[in-house]
């Protein structure tokens, strides 16, 4: 996908909920805070991006096959500390939703949020990748809230990540509360144009939620199941009787979908000396092969036939059938079929069928809102050091001495308050990043850090996401986890995305 940036500048708008919060963000200069991707630019390119994640591939599909997105973080940055960050400006709210009209409660144990889920996507390598992330207020409740390098590909100046999701809740490849596909890609004017990490966070658009699955069969022509582009259709073919086959095709003046003739082939096994007996010829793995005896028998070898095909190193991996693979001395990738024998009797045996057409209703459903479905945290800046948070994320990396403590099926958090000091990584262009005592892995990028997080109510104050992880005492494992600051121009890059509307991708 090419990459378009395209920054604007000019005053923020404040609407509702977001006008007390977000009073005075504006950047003092008159150079943009944001810059802004399209990401599925309609509701047919929205509805390719679910079929791409959720159509059948054997057992599984696309969303259980992806992994962590590992390739824009090392295992273990090298960060320093020094002073502490500097707030641009007074610190900012902006309540959860929900939460608009505050109200206390107390819980004693930690529970997690209901908005926190995986952004799935297709890197820059064409891999199939998840970050963490979560649902965050907004005025059409439709926002996310990761890293920046979950939404670009930084590392490798390249484009938007392509067929970007948001599954809130995901688990080993349902999908809950419905999948929500990005529309547009909200980040720091600097991450984007400079691959700056001190601005290493994004805010996403999304459509309204997609379920897929259920829904109700129903019959249609053969002419309206062409015609039809719905998303889930299907044929069955049934059998009929001779006479009511004969009866249709004269009705019809001829074959129909109603009524059609196919004649297959039965094979029966019989000996090699039957009248008419033909050879057939079964793959079979190389010790069956060698087990099996020589001569005109049934089950013999078929020597003739053995055959060795050279073949890429990718093939040679990928390869799952009963062939024998062999690596030669000359690093020649060569897989060598065997064949066994029989003999059998073939009789034509003539059927006569019908082909039934159906659409499924309801296979595909719009699910609402993402705020309205999951909730929606609250969004904080210019905060003090020390303040206490929560990080949510589905680590699954292994940690710098190859230890792996997750495996990123399940949510897992921290908790702490946030370091004095600031982290600086030369190489990952960072100068001022916010630590936490975390042993958190890849995987858990873009998870968000919430403070003064309710456990009862599940919800708190997005107030950074993770970025980095570090070993700072060199012990071989993940100790702490970094954000950049959130200050006003984090704010001013939310506040324009947070106005923005998406709606729906279900055609009505």
């Amino acid at each position: 996908m090419k990459r378009i940036l395209l920054p604007a500048g000019g005053a923020l708008l404040a609407t509702g909920l977001l006008a007390a919060g977000l009073a005075g963000t504006a950047s003092a200069n008159a150079n943009p805070d944001w810059a802004t991707d399209t990401m599925a630019k309609d509701a047919p390119t929205a509805q390719a991006t679910v079929d791409f994640w959720t159509q059948a591939q054997g057992t599984t599909n696309n969303l259980a096959k992806a992994t962590a997105y590992t390739t824009e973080t090392t295992p273990a940055s090298k960060l320093n500390t020094s002073g502490g960050y500097t707030p641009d400006g007074k610190p900012g709210v902006v309540a959860p939703i929900g939460e608009e009209k505050a109200t206390t409660s107390v819980v004693k144990n930690v529970n997690l949020p209901k908005s926190i889920g995986k952004v799935f996507f297709v890197d820059s390598k064409n891999q199939l990748k998840w970050c963490s992330a979560t649902s965050i207020q907004s005025k059409y409740r439709n926002l996310v809230s990761t890293a920046g390098h979950c939404v670009y590909d930084d590392k490798a100046n390249a484009a938007v990540m392509d067929h970007w999701v948001f599954v809130p809740g995901y688990y080993q490849g349902k999908t809950p509360w419905g999948i929500y596909v990005g529309k547009t890609a909200y980040v720091h004017y600097d991450f984007s144009v400079y691959n700056d990490r001190d601005r290493d966070y994004a805010f996403v658009t999304v459509y309204n939620g997609i379920q897929v699955g259920g829904g109700t069969p129903k019959v249609v022509s053969e002419a309206d199941y062409k015609a039809s582009t719905a998303s889930a259709k299907f044929s069955k073919d049934e059998a009929i009787s001779k006479e009511e086959y004969k009866k249709i095709r004269d009705l019809k003046g001829g074959e129909t979908s109603d009524a059609w003739a196919k004649v297959d082939k039965v094979s029966e096994t019989v000996g090699p000396d039957y009248p008419g007996a033909v050879v057939a010829l079964t793959e079979v793995s190389k010790d069956v092969y060698d087990a099996a005896p020589d001569g005109r028998k049934n089950g013999a070898k078929a020597p003739w036939k053995t055959r060795t095909e050279n073949v890429t190193k990718a093939q040679y991996d990928a390869y799952t059938g009963v062939g024998y693979r062999k690596l030669d001395k000359r690093g020649n990738y060569t897989i060598t079929h065997y064949f066994t024998k029989s003999w059998v009797k073939e009789t034509q045996v003539k059927g006569y069928f019908k082909t039934t057409f159906y659409i499924v209703d309801g296979f595909i459903k719009d699910a609402g809102r993402l705020g309205d479905n999951v909730g929606g945290q609250g969004f904080t800046w210019n905060q003090k050091a020390g303040q206490t948070v929560y990080v949510f994320g589905y680590p699954a990396g292994a940690h710098p001495d190859g230890n792996k403590a997750f495996t990123g099926v399940t949510p897992k958090w921290c908790y702490g308050k946030t370091l004095a000091t600031k982290y600086v990584s030369a190489a990952d262009k960072v100068e001022e990043h916010v630590g936490l005592k975390c042993s958190m892995t890849t995987g858990s990028d873009g998870a968000p850090w919430l403070v003064k997080y309710s456990s009862a109510k599940r919800l708190g104050y997005v107030n950074g996401t993770t970025s980095l992880f570090g070993d700072t005492d060199k012990n071989g494992r993940i100790d702490v986890n970094t954000s950049a600051y959130f200050d006003g121009e984090t704010a001013a890059v939310y506040n324009k995305a947070a106005a923005v509307w998406s709606g729906s991708i279900v055609t009505k």
